[in-house]
């Protein structure tokens, strides 16, 4: 019989996945195939710890209603735009992608169009099939020394530069989100987007589907185009409006179009877009190498297995990740974060009303956003009814209005690097520090009282009491009494005989009507039990 602990993570595969992926799966989990089989994917999906899909499975909140294990939703490819992830968020589900594995598949399919449409091929080869010779009917051009205007300066637009400048174009870029310098030492141009619309030969998208970027290529903005120029589109079909696009190739306003993407897929057998003679379409080909579906399957199935571990993933896009320089680094940090910020949840008195997450030394350079996440989930667990985790921490400290604020000093204390999470209530301050010494976490601060204690799960008993020989037996002899084995001791306090902090890691809960005891045989001042 197998037990819970010995259950192996369930991953549905709704979508074709190149098998390469799914064997990367199978040793550590049991993968159940439910492509184009409805009934198949509705008896696993309760049951499924993790969704794999790509283009065709919409997971929608009501899908995911129906998942209640769901951890994670892999994507294999870049977009999501199929997935709620506003939904997934509040789950905790983590959604991850494969946003470079099909990069030169995707460039490549877009370079493809612009030759077909330069070099008049699909209606050259159309005229061949009906048996006819018409040179001088297929007259082209050549994408050497033209000028391509390129909306997205992403992974895939970045392969359609380099290949670009390879066949001698001048390339023009409109990317809000990359700065100006990292284009030009590229050897590309920084224009706005209606200067790169009227200055391109070609106009090429490589954008995410997003509310700021759909129908980006509007009416007004296809007219700004050059009657002889061409418009590329590889990356997302809400992107153009398609109404307007069809209407300026009717018109002649514009001279082609490469399609490969459409607002609704698969589109409808009578949509006038694909058909139309100034246009050459492909059926969301992009991606669609060996090549690229063999290395997206191997980068989702890694961030599957990641987030399935508990480990922070490179591509989530709900959640902060780690870059791979980052991840030998930063990685020991994540557990010491969750621990302060239980700590510090459960040493306060009152309801919290903000938090200071602060990186001095070292770590402040870093891009540390997961491990700020990683405090948060350990500032709510203790005190949160939904299971908290990297995905919805932010969303949940915002939605119980505790305000997160994040602080760096690149100048070090006493340590090459200390982290420090400090919790604000009405009854005041409460502040937890540690560190990372010789790959090990370590709590040295709390409050003002210096101490050295590595964050074992379990449990902690939390005096703060005045210095006086005989308390540390007193405390040891009354859990002994209780049979509570103390693990590990740590005393931190201000002066000879005057206000000290005890931390005694015990390995079972202390019930209450010990800690009453404890409190008046010893005179404690304050007596807390802490779970980690």
């Amino acid at each position: 019989m197998t037990t819970t602990s010995q259950r192996k993570h369930l991953v549905l595969v709704a979508d074709p996945i190149a098998e390469v992926g799914l064997d990367l799966l199978r040793p550590g989990a049991r993968v159940e195939v439910a492509v184009a089989n409805r009934e198949r994917f509705d008896r696993y999906l309760p049951e499924a710890d993790a969704l794999l899909v790509r283009s065709e499975t919409r997971v929608t909140a009501d899908v995911l209603q129906h998942a209640p294990r769901l951890r994670v939703i892999g994507r294999a490819g870049a977009g999501v735009d199929t997935i709620d992830v506003d939904a997934a968020t509040a789950r905790g589900i983590v959604v991850v992608n494969a946003p470079g594995g099909n990069a030169v598949a995707a460039a490549e399919h877009a370079l493809a169009l612009m030759f077909a449409l330069a070099r008049r091929v699909a209606a050259a080869d159309a005229s061949m099939k009906r048996g006819e010779w018409h040179r001088a009917a297929y007259m082209g051009s050549e994408l050497t020394g033209k000028t391509l205007g390129l909306i997205g300066l992403g992974r895939v637009g970045g392969e359609v530069a380099r290949r670009a400048l390879g066949l001698d174009m001048r390339v023009l870029v409109y990317d809000p989100y990359v700065p100006d310098e990292h284009v030009q030492r590229l050897g590309l141009e920084p224009l706005d987007l209606e200067s790169l619309l009227q200055g391109a030969d070609i106009v090429s998208l490589h954008v995410p589907l997003t509310e700021a970027t759909r129908g980006i290529l509007s009416a007004a903005r296809l007219a700004c185009m050059r009657p002889d120029a061409l418009l590329i589109n590889c990356a997302r079909g809400g992107l153009v409006d398609e109404q307007a696009l069809r209407a300026a190739l009717d018109a002649g306003n514009l001279a082609g179009a490469g399609i490969d993407v459409y607002s609704h897929e698969p589109v409808d057998a009578d949509d006038p877009l694909p058909r139309h003679p100034r246009v050459v379409a492909t059926p969301h080909l992009g991606a669609s190498t060996v090549e690229a579906q063999a290395q997206v399957a191997v980068q989702v199935a890694n961030e599957v297995l990641a987030a399935l571990d508990g480990r922070p993933t490179q591509f989530a896009v709900n959640a902060p990740s780690l870059r791979p320089e980052d991840v030998e680094f930063l990685e020991p940090y994540l557990g010491l974060m969750v621990m302060l910020g239980k700590l510090a949840t459960q040493l306060a008195d009152g309801r919290l009303r903000s938090a200071e997450i602060s990186y001095r030394g070292e770590i402040a350079e870093r891009n540390v956003g997961v491990l700020t996440a990683a405090a948060v989930q350990g500032l709510l667990e203790p005190v949160s009814a939904t299971p908290v985790n990297l995905v919805n921490a932010r969303l949940l400290a915002q939605q119980r209005g505790l305000e997160i604020v994040e602080s760096r000093s690149s100048t070090p204390a006493r340590y090459t690097s200390l982290v420090r999470v400090a919790v604000l209530t009405r009854d005041g301050l409460t502040s937890v520090a540690g560190v990372i010494s010789d790959g090990r976490a370590n709590v040295v601060q709390i409050d003002e009282y210096e101490l050295h204690l590595p964050p074992t799960p379990g449990y902690l008993l939390v005096t703060q009491h005045v210095d006086r020989p005989g308390i540390i037996g007193r405390v040891g002899t009354l859990l002994g009494e209780a049979d509570i084995n103390i693990s590990s001791m740590q005393v931190g306090r201000r002066a000879p005989r005057g206000a000290a902090l005890m931390l005694l890691s015990v390995d079972e809960p202390v019930p209450v009507d010990v800690v009453e005891r404890i409190r008046q045989a010893a005179s404690i001042e304050t007596i807390k039990v802490i779970k980690l």
